[in-house]
């Protein structure tokens, strides 16, 4: 019998671009639910469906560029977190997981529900089922869920929600969303799903044989409650994961590289550690090149990838997370087979995180990784985040690492300490941030780009709004960002980088800016900032600045532009940088992208031109069948890589991927490498 039948019929309120106005259309909602799922359907009115913009119908689509319906589901009514599914008009379906109100969304996480769309005469309707063996929630028998909708229409660029939002938040904010009341007897369905794969893969490396494989393993998921899931993984594979993209480095440090990999990224966000990452914030939209990435206590890409992005065998894993009360807990440990110089190591984490107050929290973490004998590397840490006033955050973070000292031996102390704060109301935004790492802080599993450093930042932006220009005008961000760095123990200053930016928002989603970059660089040691060409930089103390303008056009529209120009100083000479891109939609199912990124670069010690140009064809069958390449030429490298994948869904959560990948020698044309991945997985549910 379906039970708990509830009708909204609602003009939602807009939060962008008219705050507290109603939405232009009005949104349709009706919500049931049995003993299996939850059904939800929407009726998204629209008086011209012919002018509905959907442009993609891939499976975690990019839901700003098209028009759209979410939910958001906060399943154990704590204001924190939740559960986030999307689709557009076409049937496409975006989902994620949400931790602490959006400081992490894990957009990277699946689960399994499904979705019907049509496109009418006045609108277009869908109907969303969600399996309960999809959520975590609470044992009690009757429940209250948090829940908001939001609607997008995405030719008046227009969000609007059934629980109202400052234009500041998005549907992440689930402390003001509404409530969903009166749920009984939900039983969270089957608590173990098993996932075998199997695979046949051919490489061949430059003039050697091709080498045949064949393989298989096993992904086990076991509900421990309805709200703790327990992993098991056995010779894990991650091969049809997409190549990174390249990138330039123009820095001494190393690059930042995201995880991709589904087996990290689901529940990551538990393992967060303080307040996120703060670094580059003046520079997110391309302002700033090459910016500074903060210190990151947990980073998984350190397990089973070596530093070159390398696969290294994983045997075997297994993973305790979710939720207990007001407890968040996360348990991680992964055998590492032995490969090349990388020996076979175990890694641990373990996180546990204590829901205080209305909305802050406090936790521990523990990492170790063992690759037998005393060659060990552990790290503590504990941190403290808190919101008040709904609009200022404050946070607080202390880790301790622990290495022999044989392995690293040394003077300087092994901590790091973080304190910050972030206010954001809907004209003024502003942070600061004060972080300390000592010359000994060795954290193997976290990604560190500098030690014995103390560093602070400070950022204050305006967001303006002038109802004069209101037609074609959306907002103007005039801000300033200061990233300090200094040596510790009076070492003196290492890096000084500043921004002085005014971006200006059109209606339309067009983006422009203008900007100085000053840069202070006090180099100690020479450094090669281009290895291929024996170019380097020498000691000394550089003071530059770099002047660049930038313009993204309307990314919804059939052809859309990204283009950066910047000059000035750089180091002892001189630095010219150009960005050209564009990207066509035919329709919603092709579409292209080509992207040539230059820096033409003049030292003392040579002259160089760099070319990083990066191509992607998408093509989409249905909802359910992909084609993606990616196609990338690097000057520095001197190599041609492509990777390019077919995606067969062929039930719900459960893939058959064939994979291509190759590289050339841009010179000779020589053969680098070639593989051919066949792969099939297959989830049951019992």
């Amino acid at each position: 019998a379906v039970t708990g039948v509830q009708t909204c019929v609602f003009r939602s309120i807009q939060n962008d671009p008219r705050e507290g106005a109603p939405a232009t259309f009005d949104t349709e909602v009706r919500m049931l639910y049995d003993q299996r799922a939850l059904y939800i359907g929407v009726f998204a009115k629209d008086p011209s469906p012919g002018e509905i913009i959907v442009n993609e119908l891939r499976k975690d689509y990019n839901t700003g560029s098209a028009d759209g319906f979410q939910v958001v589901i906060d399943t154990f009514h704590d204001g924190r977190n939740g559960y986030q599914f999307a689709i557009n008009p076409a049937g496409a379906k975006w989902d994620a997981q949400m931790s602490n109100e959006g400081r992490d969304t894990n957009s990277n996480w699946d689960g399994i529900w499904d979705v019907s769309t049509r496109i009418g005469t006045d609108g277009w309707y869908a109907e969303i089922e969600i399996p309960f063996k999809t959520l975590k929630f609470g044992p009690e028998a009757m429940q209250d869920w948090g829940i908001n909708f939001q609607r997008r229409l995405r030719r008046f660029n227009e969000n609007s929600y059934w629980s109202p939002l400052r234009r500041i938040h998005s549907l992440s904010r689930v402390s003001l969303a509404g409530t969903y009341e009166g749920l009984r007897d939900l039983k969270p369905g089957a608590n173990v799903r098993v996932k075998p794969y199997a695979l046949a893969n051919l490489n061949k490396v430059a003039a050697l044989p091709v080498d045949k494989e064949y393989d298989a393993g096993l992904d086990v998921k076991y509900g421990v409650t309805s709200g703790l899931t327990w992993d098991f993984t056995v010779n894990t594979d991650f091969s049809q994961v997409e190549a990174d993209e390249q990138q330039v480095n123009l820095t001494r440090f190393s690059l930042f590289f995201p995880e991709k990999r589904d087996f990290f990224l689901e529940n990551s966000g538990v393992y967060q550690f303080g307040s996120g990452n703060t670094g580059g914030g003046g520079g997110a939209a391309g302002g700033r090149q090459n910016v500074s990435q903060d210190m990151i206590f947990f980073f998984s890409r350190q397990i089973g990838l070596s530093p070159t992005g390398d696969a290294i065998p994983i045997l075997a894993g297994t993973r305790l997370t979710g939720r207990v009360g007001d407890w968040s807990v996360g348990a991680l440990n992964i055998q590492q087979q032995e490969q090349g110089k990388s020996p076979s190591t175990n890694f641990t984490a373990l996180r546990m995180r204590r829901d205080i107050l209305r909305n802050s929290d406090i936790g521990v973490m523990f990492l170790n990784k063992d690759p037998g004998g005393a060659d060990y590397n552990r790290g503590l840490g504990a941190d403290a985040n808190f919101r008040f006033f709904r609009d200022l955050t404050v946070n607080f973070a202390a880790a301790k690492s622990a290495t022999p000292e044989a392995r690293l031996p040394g003077t300087g102390d092994d901590w790091y300490t973080k304190s910050s704060f972030g206010y954001r109301g809907n004209i003024w935004e502003t942070r600061g941030m004060f972080q300390t790492i000592g010359a000994r802080f060795n954290d193997e599993m976290g990604f560190v780009p500098r030690v014995d450093v103390d560093n602070a930042e400070g950022y204050l932006g305006a967001h303006l709004r002038f109802k004069k220009y209101s037609k074609w005008l959306r907002e103007f961000f005039p801000h300033f960002q200061i990233e300090n760095f200094t040596k510790r123990n009076g070492g003196g200053l290492e890096s000084r980088y500043m921004d002085w930016h005014v971006p200006v928002n059109l209606q339309n989603s067009t983006f422009i800016e203008l900007g100085i970059n000053p840069n202070v660089e006090v180099i100690d040691e020479r450094f090669s900032i281009n290895a291929h060409r024996r170019i380097y930089v020498n000691p000394g103390r550089y003071e530059f600045k770099e002047y660049f303008g930038l313009m993204n056009t309307n990314t919804a529209a059939p052809f859309s532009m990204n283009l950066r120009f910047g000059t000035g100083d750089f180091y002892d000479g001189y630095r010219r940088s150009y960005l050209v891109g564009g990207t066509v939609r035919l329709n919603q199912h092709l579409n292209v992208a080509l992207n040539d990124q230059i820096n033409d670069i003049d030292l003392s010690s040579g002259s160089y031109l760099t070319h990083l140009v990066t191509g992607r064809v998408n093509y989409y069958f249905n909802t359910k069948v992909f084609l993606n390449a990616l196609v990338q030429y690097n000057t520095d490298t001197q190599q041609w890589s492509s990777n390019m994948r077919l995606d067969i869904i062929h039930r719900p959560l459960s893939d058959i991927y064939l994979v291509y990948n190759e590289r050339h020698d841009s010179r000779s044309g020589n053969l680098l490498s070639r593989a051919i991945i066949a792969k099939m997985t297959y989830l049951m549910a019992f």
